[in-house]
C-alpha cells in the first residue's frame, strides 16, 4: 500500500471526519443549487443584458457579506460549540431561502428584498464554512491535515459544482423564468435542512473550541469583534509561513477573480463566445476536474517538494497557461485553461489551509480562518471592481490576459523568494499527507 493510500485510509477511517464531510457535502450541494439559480436568473436571462460594471456590482453585493460577517463568525466560533453552529446556521439558511424563493418568484432577482435575503443566506454560509475549517483539526491527526484538506475542500467544491449542474438540468426541464429559479431555490432549502440533521449527529463538544470563554456575555463578545480580528491578524503576522501563504492566496484570488469575471462575460447573451449558461457550465466542470486532480496529486508532491515550493510552482504554471490557452479566446482552449487554473486554485488552497492550521494555535483557529475568509473574498471583490474598469462588455481583453499572467508570475517569484529568505529560522513545514 502506498503512503498516499495509507494516509487517505487513515483520514477516512475517522468517524468524526466522515460526519464533518457529510455536513460539508450536503451544505455545499445546496450552495451550488442556490447560487446557480440566482446566477442564471441575473446573468443568463435573455431579457437582461449584463455589463462588466453590473457583474462587478453583483459580485460585490454577494461577497461583501463574507467580509463583514467573517470577523463576527471568528469571534463566536471561538466561543460557541461549533457543532451547534453547523446545526443552527443550516436551519437559518433553509428558513431564509424559503422566503427568498417566494419573493424571487414574485418580484425577480433584482428587488431589494430578494437581494437582502440572498445576502442573509450568504452571511450564514460564513459560519458554516469557517466552522468546518476550524473543526477539521479536531477530527484528524495533525500529520494528516494535507490529505484531509485535499479531500474536504475538493469534494466540497465538487458538491457545489454538482449542485450547479443539477440546477442547470432543472432549468432545462422547468424553464428560464424567475419562478423556475425560485423552485430550484426551494430544493436547495430542503437540502440545507438535511445538512442540519447530519450536523446533529456529531458530538456537541467534538469540534471544539477547546478552551472557550465560558462566562463572557454576548454584548461583551460583540464589543470584542474588532479586537478579535486584530488578534487573529496579529497571530498570523508572527507566524511567517501562515502570513506568506495568506498573502500569496490573496493575490491568487484577485487574478483568478479577474479571469473568472472575464470568462463569465464571454458566455453571456452578448459575450464574445455566445455559448450561454451551458457553455459556462462546461468551463466550470473543467475547473472542477482540475481541482480533483490537484487533490490527488498535491499530498504526494508535497512529500517531496514541500507545500511552499508547490504553491510557487503551480502559480508559475498558471501564468504560462493563461498566456498559452487564454489568448486564443476559443471555447476549447478556455476549457484547458480552466482545467489548469482549477488545479492551481485547489492545490494552493490545500497547501495554504494546511500551513495556517499547523501554524495557528487552536484557540485562535476561528478568528484566523475568518480573517482568512475575509482576505480571500475581499480580493475577489477587488478583482470584480477592477474587471469593471478593464473589461469590455463581451469579456474579451488581451490586457486582462497580460495582467493575470503577469500577476501570477510575480506572485510565484515573490513567494518563492520570501520563502527561501525566511525558511531557515522557521519550524519544518507540514508536508506529510
Amino acid at each position: 500500500m502506498t503512503a498516499r493510500r495509507h494516509a487517505l485510509r487513515e483520514v477516512v477511517a475517522s468517524p468524526g471526519f466522515r460526519g464533518l464531510m457529510a455536513v460539508r457535502l450536503t451544505g455545499q450541494l445546496a450552495d451550488g443549487l442556490f447560487q446557480a439559480a440566482l446566477f442564471s436568473a441575473v446573468f443568463f436571462n435573455p431579457e437582461r443584458a449584463t455589463s462588466a460594471g453590473q457583474a462587478a456590482g453583483s459580485f460585490a453585493t454577494l461577497l461583501l457579506p463574507y467580509s463583514v460577517v467573517g470577523p463576527f463568525a471568528g469571534v463566536f466560533l471561538d466561543r460557541w460549540r461549533r457543532q451547534r453552529v453547523l446545526v443552527n446556521a443550516n436551519l437559518v439558511r433553509a428558513a431564509v431561502l424559503t422566503a427568498f424563493a417566494a419573493l424571487l418568484g414574485l418580484q425577480g432577482p433584482t428587488s431589494p428584498a430578494v437581494v437582502g435575503l440572498a445576502l442573509a443566506v450568504i452571511s450564514a454560509n460564513r459560519f458554516v464554512l469557517s466552522g468546518l475549517s476550524a473543526a477539521l483539526p479536531h477530527v484528524v491527526p495533525a500529520a494528516r491535515l494535507v490529505t484531509a484538506n485535499s479531500v474536504s475542500t475538493t469534494l466540497g467544491a465538487g458538491a457545489a459544482a454538482t449542485g450547479g449542474g443539477l440546477a442547470l438540468a432543472l432549468r432545462a426541464v422547468l424553464g428560464r423564468s424567475d419562478l423556475d429559479a425560485a423552485r430550484i431555490a426551494l430544493v436547495a432549502a430542503l437540502v440545507y435542512v438535511g445538512a442540519a440533521l447530519l450536523a446533529r449527529r456529531l458530538g456537541q463538544d467534538q469540534l471544539g473550541p477547546t478552551h472557550p470563554p465560558l462566562h463572557e456575555r454576548v454584548l461583551t463578545a460583540l464589543g470584542g469583534v474588532a479586537r478579535g480580528v486584530a488578534q487573529g491578524a496579529g497571530h498570523v503576522r508572527h507566524r511567517g509561513q501562515a502570513a506568506r501563504a495568506l498573502a500569496a492566496i490573496a493575490a491568487h484570488r484577485f487574478f483568478y477573480g479577474l479571469s473568472f469575471v472575464g470568462t463569465l462575460l464571454l458566455y453571456t447573451e452578448h459575450g464574445a463566445l455566445h455559448r450561454g449558461f451551458a457553455g459556462l457550465g462546461q468551463v466550470v466542470v473543467s475547473a472542477v476536474v482540475g481541482g480533483l486532480l490537484a487533490a490527488a496529486v498535491t499530498p504526494r508532491v508535497t512529500r517531496s517538494l514541500g507545500t511552499q515550493r508547490w504553491i510557487a510552482l503551480v502559480f508559475a504554471g498558471a501564468a504560462a497557461v493563461e498566456v498559452a490557452f487564454g489568448t486564443p479566446y476559443r471555447h476549447g482552449t478556455l476549457l484547458v485553461a480552466a482545467l489548469f487554473l482549477g488545479f492551481a486554485a485547489q492545490a494552493s488552497k490545500i497547501c495554504v489551509d494546511t500551513l495556517v492550521q499547523e501554524a495557528v494555535d487552536d484557540d485562535f483557529q476561528g478568528r484566523v480562518f475568518s480573517f482568512y475568509d475575509t482576505v480571500f473574498n475581499l480580493s475577489f471583490v477587488a478583482a470584480a471592481l477592477a474587471a469593471a474598469v478593464l473589461l469590455p462588455p463581451d469579456g474579451k481583453s488581451y490586457l486582462v490576459i497580460a495582467v493575470v499572467a503577469g500577476g501570477y508570475a510575480v506572485t510565484a517569484g515573490g513567494y518563492a523568494w520570501a520563502t527561501v529568505r525566511h525558511q531557515a529560522g522557521e519550524p519544518p513545514e507540514p508536508i506529510v499527507g
